[in-house]
């Protein structure tokens, strides 16, 4: 099978998050007022921001060539899904906002997509 839907589904996801993240950068101050809570510690968010952008780097370098980074593509699905799981036990928990279940739908389905692009590729590697 062709590598044009994995190419497709890591181009959107970078695209994704070269728009999503970027702002984050700039809106603790409506994060923390948003929420009512302070972000504590700051590291943590910027570190989670940070670690989310240098995989949109890998997300691109997938997309450009999505049969030899094959593999790579498992660690695009653990990405998304260690968001997509932690977010979910935190608003069960009750210890963060619904409001955050949009953008876990998306990673999730991301990580969907991901799944179903590494298996597209299986045969034409």
């Amino acid at each position: 099978m062709s590598p044009t839907f994995a190419r497709r589904v890591f181009t959107i996801a970078w695209i994704w998050g070269l728009v999503s993240l970027p702002p984050m950068f700039f809106l603790e101050s409506l994060v923390a007022r948003e929420t009512g809570a302070p972000v504590s510690p700051p590291e943590y968010y910027y570190g989670f921001l940070g670690t989310a952008a240098a995989f949109q780097v890998v997300f691109y370098l997938i997309a450009r060539d999505p049969l030899r980074l094959r593999p790579v593509m498992i660690a695009g699905v653990a990405e998304k899904l260690a968001f997509v799981i932690v977010a979910l036990v935190l608003v069960a928990l009750g210890r963060t906002q619904a409001g955050i279940l949009p953008f876990v739908a998306i990673d999730a389905v991301l990580g969907a997509l991901f799944i179903a692009a590494f298996r597209s590729t299986r045969s034409a590697v």
